[in-house]
């Protein structure tokens, strides 16, 4: 009898790498998924369901900023910083061209509605609490 094993995920690689790097994560927009996973290492698509899952499973940040209003989308994409990854975050204040950190940019998301997962201390907008297994 042959067992079917399940095919690794092709994706498992670049998840490896973001959980092995200070600031990887998953974020998700209306442009499609980028996977950042060390400082300018990014993998980008459109294939987004199965990447999320992957990504929550294994225990990466993920923001979701599908369901945010798109105004407050832009606004934090034009005008706030940009995650640090792979590098440390700069020195308050923060503008369009600093690094900030993970957890800073990731409560500001989900203040504005995105969906957050795997950051401590953050809840996302249904309730749940981010780093609660999702079902």
């Amino acid at each position: 009898m042959t067992v079917h094993q399940p095919s690794p995920s092709r994706y498992k690689p670049d998840i490896d790498a973001a959980l092995n790097t200070a600031g990887g994560h998953l974020s998700i927009g209306r442009g499609g998924f980028t996977l950042h996973y060390g400082n300018g290492a990014r993998l980008s698509g459109y294939d987004i369901e199965p990447i999320k899952s992957e990504c929550i499973a294994a225990g990466l940040p993920v923001i979701d900023s599908l369901a945010a209003p798109f105004d407050a989308v832009a606004e934090l994409a034009i005008r706030g910083p940009m995650i640090a990854v792979g590098r440390h975050p700069d020195p308050e204040p923060w503008h369009s061209l600093s690094f900030a950190s993970l957890q800073a940019i990731a409560r500001n998301y989900a203040d504005a509605g995105a969906e957050v997962w795997n950051v401590p201390g953050i809840k996302s907008p249904g309730g749940r609490h981010s780093a609660e297994p999702t079902s």
